[in-house]
């Protein structure tokens, strides 16, 4: 999920680009949600457990990576990124119908100022590695 228009805030997509490079078992698809909401609920209700990847703006260093299992708007940090209404409406309309799989939410700290910029900033796009190496961790997790 991101904005890649907003620099760091495309940091979802930004990863989902870096993660196709990689090596994923065939059971594992990738998508490209952009700015998603609402149009992505078919494909989050079509598979079993569901990793999303997305900006977040919170009180932890620019670049944390941090790991949330949401099953509620509530449940996602105080202060999402810029479609964030879209991101939470999404989760409470899949768990009103009866089919929110497992969310792993992996969220990645950016500033709170996005300049327009097509680029993540260096500081965040250094963290796709480690974003890489946390969804195999969930992926591992899941497969246990």
């Amino acid at each position: 999920m991101g904005n890649i228009l907003l620099q760091d805030e495309g940091v979802g997509v930004r990863a989902v680009e870096y993660l196709e490079k990689q090596v994923f078992p065939d059971n594992v698809d990738l998508l490209d949600g952009g700015t998603g909401g609402f149009t992505l609920l078919p494909e989050i209700q079509k598979y079993d457990e569901v990793i999303l990847i997305d900006a977040t703006l919170d009180e932890n260093p620019h670049g944390t990576i941090r790991v949330i299992k949401p099953r509620f708007a509530a449940d996602f940090p105080k202060a999402m990124s810029t479609h964030d209404i879209g991101l939470k409406d999404l989760i409470e309309s899949a768990s009103i119908m009866g089919h929110l799989p497992p969310l792993h939410l992996i969220v990645v700290t950016v500033k709170s100022i996005q300049p327009m910029d097509l680029e993540l900033s260096p500081e965040i796009a250094k963290v796709l590695p480690e974003v890489y190496q946390t969804v195999l961790s969930i992926l591992g997790q899941i497969n246990n």
